[in-house]
């Protein structure tokens, strides 16, 4: 579809969504009012589907529809039959660092030889500028100690897969992204403990060694078994190829929809405080990644990219951490609501992107023209 594409009848069923759900609000049907805002969010993500420059997305706002259930119907994502929901977690994100590892191929490992500047000042941005954001947010904003746990938490983790697609979307340096997303990845087990010791200790009491065992668990061993599928397997099992990424993306889905139904109480108390917090958290990581590089003289598509490895959290593994913690309704809040607010600023800053060409792109392209 072009900028000229009409606008269609379908295109206002969003809105009139909305507009029952705002009636059904204030005649006050709790029962239908859950129902009426996912449609209106699911419906949105439908034509956002449509659309090329809108298409990134269509994920957080199915993000948004799953959420927008829990936050109003908590009992039936908790428990199903007696079993608990939150028992999914870990496997789903195994799942997830397993299609990680798959990915990956030796041209990726390669990377990270050929160029360790970026790679690191990558890596080292991630792992000192969200920490230290998010210790800066919680001594500034008054949340209870295991929310802001939550919050340092989030600014420890990995850079998150999505940083992957958003580089491709933005004209940034792709590979790079995938080097650095797998070396702060790797490097989880060793930093995301140690981080959280140092700056989340006065909050809750954190188990060194224990957070690095269960983030080992679910990043590392799951990551080799990907890899050595790939090496195996990749291409012969085509099927599997095709669902692993859309897999990933139900894995998200239910583990952010389990934690939101269990936190929910407790998102209600401190809710909007939190997402402003959270917004500042994501912004500061975009921004600060984008002007170090800048400064240390990286090229534009390699600014773009370390801005966006900065800002982009592995906010699924946060949320399986808070739940070792025994913290997933307190502690893995603040993962549950980084996920959509991440994938919401991360696309539009990378649609932005994409409509301007990076400045070594037009010297290339005028060389090759001359």
């Amino acid at each position: 579809m072009t900028k000229s594409s009409p606008i269609k009848t379908w295109h206002f069923i969003p809105v009139i969504f909305l507009l029952a759900y705002i009636v059904v609000s204030q005649i006050q049907l709790p029962q239908m009012e859950g129902w009426l805002l996912m449609l209106s969010f699911a419906s949105l993500a439908i034509i956002f589907r449509q659309y090329a420059k809108l298409k990134g997305f269509s994920f957080p706002v199915i993000i948004f529809a799953v959420v927008s259930l829990a936050m109003y119907y908590p009992q039936y994502f908790v428990s199903v039959n007696g079993f608990k929901l939150s028992k999914l977690i870990i496997p789903l994100l195994q799942i997830i660092m397993f299609g990680m590892g798959s990915e990956l191929s030796l041209k990726e490992l390669a990377m990270v030889f050929k160029t360790p500047k970026a790679i690191l000042v990558g890596v080292v941005c991630h792992y000192t500028v969200m920490p230290l954001i998010g210790f800066a947010l919680v001594s500034v904003f008054d949340f209870p100690k295991e929310i802001a746990a939550g919050i340092v938490l989030v600014g420890c983790c990995p850079s998150g897969l999505a940083s992957n697609v958003m580089s491709y979307l933005a004209r940034a340096n792709l590979a790079l992204s995938i080097a650095v997303t797998t070396v702060s990845t790797l490097l989880a087990p060793l930093f995301t403990p140690l981080l959280m010791r140092l700056l989340a200790g006065r909050l809750v009491e954190v188990h060194f060694w224990d957070m690095a065992w269960d983030t080992t668990k679910v990043v590392i061993f799951p990551i080799m078994a990907g890899l050595l599928f790939h090496f195996i397997a990749r291409g012969k099992v085509k099927w599997l190829d095709k669902i692993m990424p859309l897999i990933s993306m139900i894995g998200i889905a239910v583990i952010l929809i389990v934690i939101t139904a269990a936190g929910r109480d407790s998102l209600l108390k401190v809710g909007m405080l939190l997402v402003v917090a959270i917004f500042i958290h994501n912004t500061l990581g975009f921004t600060l990644g984008y002007w170090f590089s800048r400064w240390m003289g990286f090229k534009e598509r390699d600014c773009r990219t370390i801005s966006l490895e900065v800002g982009m959290q592995n906010s699924g593994l946060a949320a399986g951490l808070a739940l070792f913690m025994g913290g997933m309704s307190t502690i893995g809040l603040a993962a549950a609501l980084f996920g959509p607010i991440m994938n919401v600023n991360g696309s539009s800053l990378a649609t932005w992107w994409h409509s301007r060409i990076p400045s070594e792109e037009r010297e290339e392209s005028g060389v090759k023209m001359q």
